[in-house]
């Protein structure tokens, strides 16, 4: 199977993703509900501007971060490590976008926080259902 095939496949049944983002010397770190979309390679997630990560992003900054899920046996740990950017969508890509995001969280029709892109610029896959160790590498060309 393809590399970015399989990546997406466990991504989109996922939920959390966690990222880090760093300015003048300080790191955070977050976690969101997330939508995930494969053509573009990225997740949505909606976060208020007032949040600590938020107004360390700004509009836009590099973040990197991971996607688990939670087995309780070593041989069943699968999981994503990315970096990439974040950045705050406005008008029509806000709207689309916001539109998937509640339809997969109808509970998110409630927030009014901005929706942000994840743009994974490259990925790290372990997945020891397939081996132990066994790790799956993807690169966006830039």
């Amino acid at each position: 199977m393809e590399t970015l095939t399989a990546i997406s496949q466990w991504l989109a049944k996922q939920h959390v993703v966690t990222w880090c983002v760093h300015q003048d010397g300080e790191l955070w770190c977050t976690n969101a509900f997330y939508l995930f979309d494969a053509q573009n390679v990225a997740f949505y997630v909606l976060t208020e501007e007032k949040t600590r990560h938020a107004q360390m992003s700004g509009p836009r900054a590099p973040i990197a971060g991971t996607v688990n899920g939670q087995p309780k046996t070593v041989a069943l740990i699968r999981g994503v490590q990315f970096k990439g950017e974040i950045r705050r969508l406005e008008g029509e890509e806000s709207d689309r976008a916001r539109k998937l995001y509640n339809r997969r969280f109808p509970v998110a029709r409630a927030l009014n926080a901005p929706v942000w892109a994840i743009r994974l610029d490259e990925i790290k896959f372990t997945d020891n259902t397939m081996g132990f160790g066994k790790k799956m590498h993807w690169q966006r060309d830039l």
